[in-house]
């Protein structure tokens, strides 16, 4: 099951949130039947949604990161709110690349670097924050590890990896940490964190090993006292609804939604984030037009 975890050090100077979303990463695949490249790549960053949604643990939180790096993928889209649920989408979910000189799949090539990072968060009340900040690599754990430190000035250290069978696409393993110094740490502790990291393994690596979050933490926090906080599952979830349809075609004027019928007398929406089609009799969006006529009298 995937799940995540929050800890910190002892001494309050670092803050690490792990998450493991294999099931995750499979479920989008399933979803969206996305390439191998795609499927990394949609799968690092619904990872990386989990964990700065983790962040903000607040009642009605969420986070939307969107990356468009004017690579062939498009628009790469992930949204994680404080319950550990996650969805997103990619434009292109059928791109394919040639492999890296290392034998790699190629995602920044795939996400592209000329364009911009944009994140959304959202606490539930008030006005969303949005930031936004230039690729880097298209890489995506590079990206939200330079957006703190450009948008946000947090030093933060971020990995994320998606282990792909590169024949189908299909991924088989997945997940992230998101590492964050926090105010008042001193140069030991960010010393000595950093130097844990260079001797850290790719993220997946240390999930065909076999290692855990608290595994991974350790490594993060080695020869530090360190704590786990709490632990949330995760879970691939749309809050998709008819209900949100019927709003969505309420703001277009009356004639345009009795228009949305189709010769078979329904119209269709179907949702980026799950696939789900909703079909909609004419009868019911004549109804819908007609109260918004009557409305606006």
């Amino acid at each position: 099951m995937d799940r995540l975890i929050r800890t910190i050090t002892k001494d309050g100077s670092l803050m690490a949130i792990a998450a493991e979303s294999s099931d995750m990463a499979l479920i989008s695949y399933q979803v969206h039947h996305t390439s191998p490249v795609a499927s990394a790549a949609l799968g690092r960053l619904l990872t990386g949604a989990a964990l700065m949604a983790a962040l903000i643990k607040s009642p009605g939180a969420s986070v939307t990161l969107k990356m468009n790096g004017g690579g062939p993928l498009g628009n790469v889209v992930a949204i994680g709110d404080g319950k550990g649920h996650v969805r997103g989408y990619v434009q292109n979910p059928s791109v394919t690349l040639p492999l890296r000189s290392d034998g790699k799949l190629d995602v920044g090539g795939a996400v592209g670097h000329t364009g911009l990072l944009a994140v959304i968060r959202d606490r539930g009340e008030g006005e969303p924050y949005i930031g936004q900040a230039r690729l880097v690599s298209g890489e995506v754990a590079e990206d939200i590890t330079s957006y703190y430190a450009t948008s946000e000035q947090i030093p933060t250290a971020c990995a994320l990896g998606v282990l792909v069978d590169k024949e189908t696409g299909e991924p088989t393993l997945a997940g992230g940490f998101l590492l964050q110094v926090l105010p008042g740490a001193g140069d030991e502790a960010a010393a000595k964190v950093e130097e844990n990291l260079k001797k850290m393994p790719p993220m997946t690596t240390m999930l065909a090993k076999g290692m855990n979050m608290e595994d991974i933490c350790g490594q993060l926090f080695d020869g530090m006292e360190w704590e786990k906080l709490d632990e949330t599952p995760l879970t691939y979830a749309c809050n998709c609804s008819r209900e949100r349809v019927l709003r969505a075609f309420s703001t277009l004027h009356p004639d345009e939604i009795v228009s949305l019928a189709g010769e078979d007398g329904f119209a269709e929406a179907a949702c980026q984030y799950c696939g789900r089609t909703y079909r909609i009799p004419k009868e019911e969006l004549e109804k819908l037009a007609e109260e918004k006529r009557k409305k606006k009298i």
